[in-house]
């Protein structure tokens, strides 16, 4: 299996698990502040962890012209889209919102084909639908849905499509350092929100509820993001996005195991599903001729047919290492994914 795959699996499962683990720690914060507190214990956790893996504060190598795009996607999905999500929730139902949350994979799919050119075949658009469509057995209420008006549902579909939108720029700069990439959004995001909330009337909640709240962000968004990020740079926006809807069928799995949920037919007929779109993705294999464009960029690497440069450092010559590097143009055929060094059009 391809280890973005797994990035991204893994990504979807830490998310998943938010959710039950909140509920399991008791936590009862307002929305605004809780989207805010997970967000700050991402930022917090993960510029911890790589100011200790530098060792010191360390240049991130951002390019000039990437750094709108970054701005971009915390404006879209560390800010409007959890707005926009909390606006949702008070004028509908938590069981029409998971429906619409669904939303979110189809819309950042859609992006990533019409208007950053990926590419998509028969057999990723099928994946998709299966994935999408095991989401929403998994949502769909056994009481009949209540809409008290078009505005709730419509603002879960802006939060949907601002996160579509962050999913896409943010692949923009998926090439950078991932720890950077999430930490930053995290502290932003989190510091934008938990002010908002603070504004609204809400109050800090005692040590006792603060910390594992940090914690539970620091984990379920915070190394779940890195994860995300890692899975953009080898996978592309769609299938990244397709594979992290599966994050609310492994939030049900973990609150089945951890809370002693019931499981139910539901559950069943999702996994069906999103195990049939899993399976068509992990067995798609694209390739024809295309011609890859001299570009510069800093990330990890091994030396492959894609990295054949000289170093102007010592070096062992085997390994995995990041720094500055140079693609020459060559043209060939192999099996590829949308990743930081296919992104040519078709």
């Amino acid at each position: 299996m391809n280890l973005s795959v797994l990035y991204a699996l893994a990504a979807a499962a830490l998310f998943g698990a938010s959710t039950p683990l909140a509920k399991l720690l008791g936590l009862d914060v307002p929305p605004v502040l809780l989207a805010g507190l997970l967000y700050l214990g991402s930022g917090l956790g993960l510029t911890t962890v790589r100011l200790l893996r530098d060792r010191r504060w360390k240049e991130v190598g951002l390019a000039t012209a990437e750094w709108p795009w970054l701005f971009a996607a915390i404006a879209f999905g560390g800010v409007l889209g959890p707005v926009a999500l909390m606006f949702g929730l008070t004028r509908t139902t938590g069981a029409t919102a998971s429906l619409m949350l669904n939303l979110e994979a189809v819309l950042t799919a859609l992006l990533a084909w019409v208007v950053f050119k990926e590419s998509a075949d028969r057999r990723i658009v099928c994946g998709m639908i299966a994935i999408v469509a095991g989401g929403l057995v998994l949502a769909w209420p056994l009481e009949t849905m209540q809409v008290q008006d078009w505005l709730g549902p419509l603002a879960v579909s802006l939060a949907c499509l601002c996160w579509a939108i962050d999913n896409n720029l943010t692949r923009k700069v998926s090439a950078t350092d991932a720890l950077f990439v999430a930490g930053f959004k995290g502290l932003v995001a989190g510091s934008v929100n938990c002010a908002l909330a603070l504004v609204l009337g809400a109050r800090l909640p005692d040590l006792s509820v603060l910390a594992p709240t940090l914690i539970l962000g620091f984990l379920g968004y915070g190394v779940s993001l890195v994860l995300f990020v890692l899975a953009l740079r080898g996978l592309g926006s769609a299938r990244t996005g397709a594979y992290f809807s599966t994050a609310p069928f492994l939030g049900a799995a973990i609150a089945i195991l951890a809370v002693g949920e019931p499981v139910t037919m539901s559950f069943w007929a999702a996994a069906a599903l999103m195990g049939i779109g899993v399976w068509l993705h992990l067995t798609e294999s694209h390739a024809h001729e295309h011609q890859h464009v001299p570009m510069t960029h800093d990330h990890r690497h091994v030396h492959d047919e894609h990295h054949q440069h000289e170093h102007s450092f010592e070096w062992s010559g085997t390994g995995a290492h990041s720094h500055v590097h140079e693609h020459a143009q060559i043209r060939h055929s192999h099996p590829h994914f949308p990743d930081i060094h296919h992104r040519h059009t078709h």
